[in-house]
């Protein structure tokens, strides 16, 4: 194992090619708040809402106030009521939209769950023929955990597990939304399957591993509604604090009615204080103060900022099993990322030619794409397109080559080639060989023929191999001849596009980014360097992994990973964010607290992203709620006193027509900022890579001089147009 430090690559700018998008949200349809509606209305019931302390005093007030209007009607009461009760439906819309989201694909998933039979195996085992075990055919819901069932051709999984037996292409389109079949097969980490998916080919056995009513759809669904979404320990404790400044307000409100009748009694004339002093309006006028003074703004949406930050990760296929996870991602230190598949594209390519002395180039990339035909992997794939962009040759097919047989590559030879006889040799009447391969294996094959490899060759091969490259050598015996070396072919790992980019934007933002490889040292490091990783973990075992995260984790640091295998699950348990892929086994999926239905590692960076836009929604949002109440405590309370103060009225900067409509400005606009903000609470705030310091000043700026300016205009607005309604003086 081999943890070595890098050198910072340059913190400028990104380059505006990155192929990564930021993370935003979409646009709200209005009519979803219609939809929202009725939900909204039931969530009235105070049995429901007492879990938001805030909105449950303003209910308390709206319901104090109603019995105050039916005593003692007035157009004032009445409106002042209305719009009290209104403040609490706009915060109910707010959840109810978010929640509404999550319904929506809960639907979606639903459809995957339907009446479906299985074929239960009993006393079924490994390798047993079919008249050692019982075939049964049984509903899905009666299959316990260890039961194994078989599924063909056409059939649905009726329940999770692992694939024990047979190899199969799956439909997952109900679970990913993504029409491509995936293969699944017994071994590996790639065995487990989903109850709902359907068998599109071949015939598999399963080994049930849910309990009864505790399948991934049925997780799926409870998690997308929102139905068991717990508070995270971030939310607790902004509720407290939110639940203390309504305390505070409470107390200054309350104090407000003995000190205006002690001001009436002293003070000559105070007519504009009737609405304070008057014993039925008084309270109307206290308990309207009071929900224009606590944080109604933060405490309507704070709930609705926490489901859509979930809801965000399940429209990028990404579940998330609690809401503690989003946050977590949102204040992770450290990433740890797999080589293959999420920095490097996960096969090798061929990337040049090295031709030997007296050797052409146009020569070793000709002999290398024909020795490169028969094989069918990736990296022989990768040959014959760079033989034909680079040097124009047409890729020839194998069925239209005259005296040509060609040798496929295996994993014993470790070779691919082909033979030409007379007719398709370079001279005629001779027979040629061609071999492209390993170097051990194609010098071996070398001097087995008579050749002798030179001096040359090995510098290359060491060569490549020195920065952390793969050399496959291209050997050549024409018959008659010695066999020489023609070459080396040059394979890399190939970085995929606007990795370092992304890179320099984790530095920004603070995360320290370590590379997981089984590559040696050197290899491992030529990699990181090209791909701009702060650290690297070469040669790492499941065990290596482990002790990396704890060490982490040791300094206070948070660990987000990756991973698809049984022995990923230790480290995926131990991590503060463990992103399974839905390919993967049973047992990484259990150990995770995200599943990536998508199975693209990459995308655990994207994951980062939306944890920190959480955080940074409900920190804007907090930050602009605080800063809207101050200002209508100085906006509304001089316009208030200034008949009993007349020193007062220098304060009254906006010049409110009158206590009475000072008042009904604040209370609309309080409940009108809250549905104004509903879109940017679902959406969330804009995130764009930068450190604490600059994302603190850029909320101060932007939310807290907003939230003072805001109710300033707003009120002053809507006093322009309420002093003209009878009724409100």
């Amino acid at each position: 194992m081999s943890v070595a430090p890098m050198a910072p690559a340059p913190s400028g700018g990104p380059a505006g090619g990155s192929s990564f998008g930021r993370v935003g949200g979409g646009l709200l349809d209005p009519r979803q708040m219609l939809r929202s509606l009725p939900d909204a209305l039931r969530k009235l019931d105070p049995r429901t809402l007492w879990h938001n302390p805030v909105m449950f005093i303003v209910e308390i007030g709206a319901v104090f106030t109603t019995g105050l209007a039916i005593a003692d009607p007035t157009f004032f009461a009445w409106s002042i009521t209305v719009w009290l009760w209104l403040t609490v439906v706009f915060a109910n819309v707010a959840e109810a939209v978010a929640e509404g989201r999550g319904k929506a694909q809960a639907a979606t998933l639903r459809q995957a769950r339907r009446d479906i039979s299985a074929t239960r195996l009993t006393g079924w085992s490994p390798g047993a023929p079919p008249g050692q075990y019982r075939e049964e055919t049984v509903a899905a819901p009666e299959l316990r955990l260890g039961d194994v069932v078989v599924v063909e051709a056409g059939q649905f999984i009726p329940g999770d597990g692992d694939v024990v037996e047979g190899i199969a292409s799956v439909d997952e389109s109900a679970i990913t939304g993504e029409s491509a079949p995936v293969i699944r097969e017994s071994g590996g980490d790639r065995s487990a399957v989903t109850g709902g998916t359907k068998v599109l080919s071949d015939r598999i056995i399963v080994k049930i591993t849910q309990k009864p009513g505790e399948s991934f759809i049925d997780r799926m669904i409870a998690l997308v509604e929102g139905a068991n979404r717990q508070k995270t320990p971030n939310e607790i404790a902004l509720n407290i604090l939110l639940a203390s400044l309504t305390i505070i307000f409470l107390l200054a409100v309350v104090t407000l009615q003995p000190l205006a009748i002690f001001s009436k009694q002293f003070q000559a004339a105070a007519p504009d204080t009737a609405s304070i002093t008057d014993d039925g309006v008084s309270g109307i006028v206290l308990v309207s103060l009071l929900v224009c003074l606590i944080p109604t703004t933060i405490g309507a949406l704070l709930s609705a900022i926490g489901i859509a930050g979930m809801d965000r990760l399940v429209q990028r296929n990404v579940l998330a099993m609690s809401g503690r996870a989003v946050e977590a991602a949102g204040d992770v230190n450290t990433l740890l990322l797999d080589k293959t598949g999420t920095i490097t594209l996960g096969n090798r390519q061929a990337a040049e030619f090295v031709a030997v002395e007296g050797v052409s180039a146009a020569e070793i990339a000709d002999a290398a794409q024909m020795s490169s035909l028969a094989d069918e992997t990736p990296e022989g794939r990768s040959v014959v397109v760079l033989a034909k962009n680079a040097y124009g040759l047409r890729e020839r097919e194998p069925g239209v080559m005259p005296q040509a047989t060609f040798v496929p590559f295996t994993a014993q030879t470790r070779m691919s080639g082909v033979d030409l006889g007379p007719a398709a040799a370079a001279g005629v009447g001779e027979t040629r060989q061609i071999r492209k391969g390993a170097a051990a294996a194609v010098m071996k094959w070398v001097r087995d023929n008579g050749g002798h490899p030179t001096e040359q060759v090995g510098e290359i091969v060491d060569g490549i191999s020195g920065t952390g490259g793969t050399p496959l050598v291209v050997a050549e015996h024409v018959e008659g001849q010695p066999a020489r070396a023609l070459g080396v072919i040059h394979l890399k790992d190939v970085v995929k596009s606007g990795m370092r980019e992304r890179f320099d934007e984790m530095r920004r933002m603070g995360i320290r980014t370590v590379m997981i490889t089984g590559d040696n040292p050197r290899t491992a490091k030529a990699i990181a360097d090209e791909a701009g990783v702060d650290d690297f973990l070469a040669e790492a075992t499941p065990e290596d992994k482990l002790a990396l995260i704890k060490k982490e984790q040791e300094g206070g640091r948070l660990v987000a990973m990756t991973g698809d295998g049984t022995n990923d699950a230790p480290a995926l348990a131990q991590a503060d964010v463990g992103v399974a892929m839905n390919t993967g086994t049973t047992a990484a999926k259990e150990a995770g607290n995200m599943v990536d239905l998508d199975s693209d590692p990459t995308k655990l960076i994207e994951i980062v992203e939306i944890g920190k836009q959480l955080l940074i929604t409900r920190g804007a949002l907090t930050t602009f709620s605080i800063a809207n109440d101050i200002a209508k405590y100085f906006a509304i309370i001089p316009a208030m006193f200034a008949g009993v103060y007349p020193t007062l009225d220098t304060l009254n900067i906006m010049r409110l027509h009158s206590p009475e409509s000072a008042i009904f400005s604040a209370v609309i606009f309080n409940a009108l900022i809250i549905i104004a903000l509903v879109p940017l609470a679902l959406r969330g705030v804009r995130y764009r890579p930068s450190s604490a310091s600059a994302l603190l000043g850029r909320n101060l700026w932007i939310y807290g001089l907003g939230g003072i300016v805001a109710p300033f205009v707003g009120i002053k607005i809507i006093d322009l147009i309420v002093q003209f309604i009878p009724g409100i003086s």
